[in-house]
């Protein structure tokens, strides 16, 4: 089922399918809902699993206001009503998406039934950046300008898919149809709601970890962190610190790039399904590769 539903008066693109608990899939920034599938089939035979696009992102409309943390969390309680599935639900976040599952988990916590973060972002020491209504400008007109110039149509669906050759095990290729990233990648929409993430991630950022401190997590909600060391130890130590101070499991999935969903869906998938294996356990311990 693919339908457009409006929250905070933004209509926001969101695909539903299969069936039993609800899973959700939330993915990077400048990421779209079909970078998901590889991972949806393996997951429908067990869940309802739902996709959106954030606000700029895929074939939703453009953002009314900047991100937030806060924001992004009640975005996704607000989808949730909006598609009658009071929850709980699982939420998946990729990358900047990480920020939004666990702000999720922290504020909607009765509508919570676990969370993956799946090479999530860390930011350990993030500061609010000063004039953020300047920077929405700044974002805004760097969108308009090359919007004007037509660099989305002659060159984003390029930058698409070097980014995700960038982001990928061995270099691996899009396997998005080129009609998608076109209809996509090709418009000032989607080049506006990269620019505005990026512009405010810091700020989001700093703003989940002033939730850290006011909200705990759920108790007896499973957490695990799927990571993507790709041979870095700095990257695996930061992964393993978010997992010790979110009492997750920690998982290193090798060899994978950042885009997980895409390298080894596989992986991401066992990792929502084990949820309900973590259920109420001790959520200390590490794992090795998968």
């Amino acid at each position: 089922m693919s339908v457009f539903v409006r929250i905070g008066g933004v209509a926001h693109h969101v695909v539903a399918e299969g069936s039993g608990p609800v899973c959700v899939l939330s993915a990077g920034l400048a990421m779209s809902w079909f970078d998901w599938d590889p991972v949806v089939p393996l997951l429908t035979p067990h869940r309802t699993v739902v996709r959106f696009d954030r606000p700029g992102h895929g074939l939703s409309a453009p953002a009314a206001v900047p991100p937030s943390a806060t924001g992004e969390a009640h975005r996704i309680a607000g989808l949730l009503d909006a598609l009658g599935l009071p929850g709980p639900a699982t939420v998946v976040g990729h990358s900047i998406a990480g920020f939004h599952a666990e702000a999720f988990a922290r504020l909607h916590p009765d509508r919570t039934a676990g969370i993956v973060l799946v090479d999530s972002s860390v930011e350990e020491h993030a500061s609010t950046p000063a004039a953020p209504a300047l920077r929405t400008a700044a974002a805004h007109g760097l969108g308009a300008l090359l919007g004007a110039l037509g660099a989305p149509a002659a060159a984003g669906p390029a930058v698409r898919r070097a980014t995700v050759r960038l982001s990928r095990a061995r270099h691996g290729a899009d396997p998005a149809p080129a009609p998608l990233v076109r209809r996509v990648y090709a418009t000032s929409r989607a080049l506006r709601g990269a620019l505005l993430e990026n512009t405010h991630y810091r700020a989001v950022a700093a703003e989940l970890l002033v939730l850290r401190g006011r909200f705990p997590l759920p108790p007896g909600r499973p957490v695990t962190v799927l990571a993507a060391p790709d041979g870095s130890a700095r990257w695996a130590g930061r992964q393993r610190a978010l997992a010790r101070a979110l009492g997750a499991r920690y998982e290193a999935v090798e060899p994978s790039g950042h885009l997980v969903m895409l390298d080894r869906p596989e992986a991401v998938a066992r990792a929502v399904l084990e949820l309900d294996r973590d259920q109420g356990q001790d959520r200390g311990g590490d794992q090795g590769a998968a």
